[in-house]
């Protein structure tokens, strides 16, 4: 049911009945490592590139939640997958492997969000009694894309943030037990000029502004309903940007539960880090591992989870575009 102007109500509350966190060795050595299923020492996880490395994750994340939630592969309906990497090459072929309806998406970082929500309406209409969702980001194949390669050695700002290797699976279902599914605002393409590759978090703030004041206006709630507000991969500049504008706006979250992924994801003493995590893992391992661990143990009840994406390519920034971005928000609730 729609709510408001761009807001989903989910009469049937779909549920989540199990998730899987996976991860690489720097998410090893974070500061929420307990919370992910499977950490790898290495980045390449015996693949001959890293875009075959990332592929692995989903299929690991995929598989692990599947295995948590006693299915196989043939009981999910529709497969909802997406990444950073060109044209999606690493979720086309995990869901090659997977060999089950598919939807493949991109919303840059906010892919995950995008595929809860997407999922939840299937589940919701009737259209599928199983969705699984999984995304994944991986530091050396997005940095060798987006940026430049890793051998290459180059410095970075204070601004820029590390790409998350990981991956995130969330099974959605219409019976069962767990966390549900109560909404979701799906966010609006927001650009306000920004062009720097390196301060993605700058870029992004004003889409989780827009979509968190969209998601309270269309639901006429209140912050403080929910134990956890967390933006996807802001970083500490992207987060301190979208609290000021909130301020600014009358829309002031309380600092003990307006967080951010990106931040949450690494220790403070991992300084190559810099501003915080990113990538599609960073919302989708810290959300289905981290929130959704606490969620069943009692810990948390409401949460509302806003991931960010910013909507750039190499070619956009080599002809000298700016950088549009867009947040997808859902909530889960017990």
């Amino acid at each position: 049911m729609l709510q408001g102007h761009q807001t989903w109500i989910f009469d049937s509350k779909p549920i989540i009945i199990a998730s899987a966190a996976v991860g690489g060795p720097f998410e090893a050595q974070g500061a929420l490592a307990e919370d992910f299923d499977l950490l790898h020492g290495d980045i390449w996880l015996g693949q001959d590139s890293f875009e075959k490395a990332e592929k692995k994750l989903q299929e690991q994340a995929c598989e692990t939640a599947l295995k948590k939630a006693g299915m196989k592969k043939e009981d999910i309906q529709f497969l909802l997958g997406g990444d950073l990497i060109n044209q999606i090459v690493p979720s086309n072929f995990a869901a090659r492997t997977l060999a089950t309806p598919y939807l493949g998406l991109y919303g840059a970082c906010s892919t995950s969000m995008e595929g809860l929500a997407l999922g939840s309406v299937l589940v919701d209409s009737g259209f599928a009694k199983n969705a699984l969702v999984c995304v994944s980001s991986h530091n050396a194949a997005a940095e060798k894309q987006y940026r430049y390669p890793t051998e290459y050695g180059s410095q970075k700002p204070p601004t820029a943030q590390w790409t998350v290797t990981g991956s995130g699976a969330a099974l959605i279902s219409a019976q069962g037990n767990g966390p549900r599914v109560t909404g979701a605002t799906i966010g609006r393409v927001i650009d306000m000029g920004l062009s720097d590759p390196f301060n993605l978090g700058a870029a992004m703030a004003p889409a989780a502004v827009d979509t968190i004041e969209a998601h309270f206006r269309d639901l006429n709630r209140d912050p403080t309903y929910y134990d956890i507000i967390a933006t996807g991969d802001l970083g500490r500049i992207g987060h301190r940007i979208a609290g000021d504008l909130l301020k600014k706006h009358g829309m002031g979250i309380p600092d003990e539960i307006f967080t951010d992924c990106g931040i949450m994801i690494y220790r403070k003493d991992q300084p190559i880090v810099l501003a915080g995590g990113s990538g599609c893992a960073c919302a989708a391992v810290t959300t289905f591992g981290h929130f959704l661990n606490q969620m069943c143990k009692g810990e948390l009840h409401k949460i509302l989870i806003i991931a960010t994406g910013a909507l750039l390519s190499p070619m956009s920034y080599q002809q000298k575009e700016s950088i549009p971005s867009i947040a997808h928000a859902v909530s889960i609730e017990l």
